[in-house]
């Protein structure tokens, strides 16, 4: 490599790797680390409309919702409420920032089977709750899960798939966050009217905990992760078995130990991530995850039961409008996998927010015009019907777009030395957005009413610009050759610097 010259092949290295019967097993054992988020943010929302649950926890929502005859938009208006699902959130962002230290000293692999044993934990607590105190408990063990997981999990994904199919591979973390939400909604449609329903809904957290840990100690840790720990033999069995046993993988582990010993006196030092040089990846791991709750679409998924109830289904047609936008959300997540490695990260983030944005504009005219300004008129079943149906046309946009690209941007950008701080504060910054939202959205869908939705759909506006503007096109590329696409980007080149590598 030329100093400071940019214009190298993006396979220079010659890595791109092979799609293994290993490797496939591998990632999809890894990628089932979204069932547990997927589960509980689809699990949430329904729970909260179960009138059992509602009569043992939150009676006085209860009471409310018997009382509401002004106001369609503020019967889940609670704040111990939203806190029953904003805590995993916060107990999430705790241990995403504590995720980075634990990945790099146990690996990848190791830090998996934790977050998921904690997650275990949380459900059993939470579906044999009898207080308030137990419920919120359980709800933070789940929070310490999630952040361990997702961060391990996308690091996982990133570091073993091959560069010319990562795109495709780390679709499928967000395939599984999709299968967890329409598992959750389903669980939630056939309980909800069982006295029991919403322990067994809530219990059943530990299933996809258990599945995924069990999984977790059948795979190997990442080749990148056993050199930064020195198990070089280790690492070389990981390349041999996930590129194939016939592939000569000896220039790829020198080549990944001498990035290792490069990188090796910064590992310990989270401060590297804010160097000049890392500055468009640190903008990176705020931006992509700040703007993908933006889109609201976690709002709508822990919330839609709640919405459609309030603008009125019952509850059984509510539960069921969950689960349907989860099946259309899901079904367009396997559309980008299919896409993404062929038309680019950039072109599906533009054109998904186009779409989300035309959605949520739509839905917020519709709210305004059948339910009036102060939402004291009632709605038919006709335009809740076209409410569900613009929203389906939002899932599907964010399904093939901004869902599964925010968690594979932060996971693929980042050089080896910041690859756990990078995703760790990718993490952290969705789950404290997550957490705000979460806490913030049933006061403001009072308060707002049909304007919460502009509101989200102004965000939708602003963040498509900022990637037309800001993010290049990092389709194909190595790990450690992404340095590339900002040095020839046209704002972000001023920052970096070509790494320097032994010989």
């Amino acid at each position: 490599m030329a100093a400071g010259g940019f214009a190298i092949d993006a396979s220079a290295n010659g890595f791109d790797g092979r799609i293994t019967f290993s490797v496939v097993i591998t990632c999809i054992v890894a990628a089932s680390g979204g069932l547990i988020f997927g589960y509980d943010i689809g699990i949430s929302g329904g729970v909260t409309t179960m009138r059992p649950f509602l009569e043992k926890f939150f009676p006085a929502i209860l009471r409310k919702a018997a009382s509401a005859e002004t106001n369609v938009y503020c019967v889940y208006d609670s704040q111990v409420l939203t806190l029953f699902t904003s805590s995993l959130y916060l107990a999430g962002l705790l241990s995403s920032l504590l995720a980075s230290r634990v990945t790099t000293a146990l690996g990848r692999r190791n830090t998996m089977i934790l977050g998921g044993c904690i997650f275990f934990a949380g459900g059993v607590i939470n579906g044999s709750a009898e207080n308030i105190v137990m419920l919120i408990l359980g709800r933070i063990l789940l929070g310490f899960g999630v952040g361990f997981t997702n961060q391990a999990t996308l690091v996982y994904l990133s570091e073993i798939a091959p560069p010319k199919w990562r795109g495709a591979f780390n679709t499928g973390f967000q395939f599984f966050i999709g299968v967890g939400v329409v598992a959750a909604n389903l669980i939630n449609y056939f309980t909800a009217n069982h006295s029991w329903g919403w322990r067994l809904s809530l219990g059943l957290a530990a299933v996809p905990a258990a599945f995924m840990t069990i999984g977790a100690f059948l795979i190997p840790d990442t080749p990148s992760s056993l050199v930064e720990r020195g198990k070089i033999d280790h690492a070389r069995q990981a390349l041999q078995k996930v590129r194939g046993h016939t592939t000569n993988v000896g220039p790829e582990l020198e080549e990944l130990i001498r990035f290792s010993k490069t990188d090796m006196m910064d590992q310990e030092r989270f401060v590297t991530i804010f160097e000049r040089q890392y500055r468009p990846q640190l903008v990176m791991a705020f931006a992509v995850p700040l703007s993908q709750q933006l889109t609201g679409i976690n709002i709508v998924a822990f919330y839609a039961p709640n919405l459609f109830q309030s603008v009125g289904f019952g509850n059984r047609s509510a539960l069921l409008s969950a689960v349907i936008l989860g099946l259309v959300n899901l079904g367009f997540i396997l559309v980008s996998a299919s896409i993404v490695d062929r038309f680019g990260r950039r072109f599906l983030f533009i054109a998904g927010g186009i779409q989300m944005l035309l959605c949520m504009t739509a839905v917020a005219v519709v709210l305004a015009l059948v339910s009036g300004v102060e939402g004291t008129e009632s709605i038919s079943k006709g335009n809740t019907i076209l409410i569900l149906v613009l929203l389906c046309f939002y899932a599907a946009g964010f399904g093939w777009s901004w869902g599964p690209l925010c968690w594979l941007i932060p996971s693929e950008i980042f050089p080896l030395k910041i690859r756990s701080p990078g995703q760790s504060i990718a993490v952290a910054v969705q789950l404290l957005t997550v957490f705000v939202l979460s806490q913030t959205f049933l006061r403001m869908l009072c308060h707002f009413k049909f304007g919460t939705f502009l509101f989200y759909a102004a965000w939708i506006a602003l963040i498509t610009i900022f990637i037309i503007l800001f993010m290049p096109e990092t389709k194909g590329i190595p790990l450690d050759s992404m340095y590339i696409i900002w040095g020839k980007h046209w704002y972000w080149r001023r920052f970096v610097v070509e790494p320097q590598v032994d010989q």
